[in-house]
């Protein structure tokens, strides 16, 4: 792989602050109408649980964890998004007194002690990691015994590069076009004005092994529809509302902790 993809905290570092300017506190449809909710159902936090958000950026899946009493950590290699997370700490900002405890470190080699975790949980990020497998195998290695993985993904297939809408004038047909599916590739993406972001595109099948090999049991597959504030934002995305553009894969830990 190119060396440029080799440091993924290198592009988050210095996107820090595009990131909280569009994703967070409100200003993102889609983590506001779908990704928050489902995950609030998905991993249904309660007193007292203990739960690891990996890959955890400015920290509001982490905060919506913390909120409900459970014990959060959140863990990333960005030292910025870090800060921007450790920013909202406070009864300033009407945050819970139980607030998330940050920590610095990669998918792959999760600074935590194994099997501490009632859930772990991977929210848009593994498609930025180059080494998935052992990713995947630290998130089942930080969860305790029948604890849940839960892992949202950018949809692997509508999603894949070169996908999109296409208006064909010629046939006069209108459809998505799936990319390259099988072909594994990273490609640097340019995902707003100057903002450059890698994303390793990888068949779903591989995913689903690399599950399975870490000892995580799949209990549900969820393809939601995008939610009506994302298709609002522009004509393109209302045509294509039957498009799902996440996937979520929520696993329970069945062996035995490494």
């Amino acid at each position: 792989m190119d060396d440029a993809y080799s440091d993924p905290s290198t592009e988050w570092e210095e996107h820090a602050d595009w990131w909280r300017a569009n994703f967070t506190e409100g200003m993102d449809p889609e983590y506001e109408e779908q990704l928050l909710p489902l995950l609030r159902e998905l991993v249904a936090p309660t007193l007292g649980d203990r739960i690891l958000d990996a890959g955890c950026g400015e920290g509001q899946v982490a905060r919506l964890f913390a909120e409900s009493g459970a014990g959060t950590i959140g863990c990333d290699l960005s030292e910025a998004q870090l800060a921007a997370a450790s920013s909202f700490r406070g009864p300033e900002r009407g945050v819970s007194p139980l607030s998330p405890l940050y920590v610095r470190g990669s998918l792959e080699a999760l600074p935590v002690r194994g099997g501490v975790f009632d859930a772990s949980v991977a929210v848009l990020v593994l498609e930025h990691v180059a080494a998935v497998e052992e990713a995947i195998e630290e998130l089942a290695r930080v969860t305790r015994r029948g604890g849940r993985v839960v892992v949202v993904l950018n949809h692997p297939l509508f999603q894949t590069p070169d996908s999109g809408w296409i208006d064909d004038r010629i046939l006069e047909e209108s459809y998505w076009r799936v990319g390259p599916y099988l072909a594994e590739q990273a490609t640097l993406e340019e995902v707003d004005r100057g903002v450059f972001l890698t994303f390793h595109h990888r068949p779903l099948s591989r995913y689903l092994n690399a599950f399975v090999d870490a000892g995580l049991a799949i209990e549900r597959v969820l393809e939601p529809h995008p939610p009506p504030g994302f298709l609002a934002l522009a004509p393109a995305y209302a045509q294509s509302s039957d498009i799902p553009r996440v996937l979520a894969v929520v696993c329970r830990r069945v062996a035995t902790e490494k």
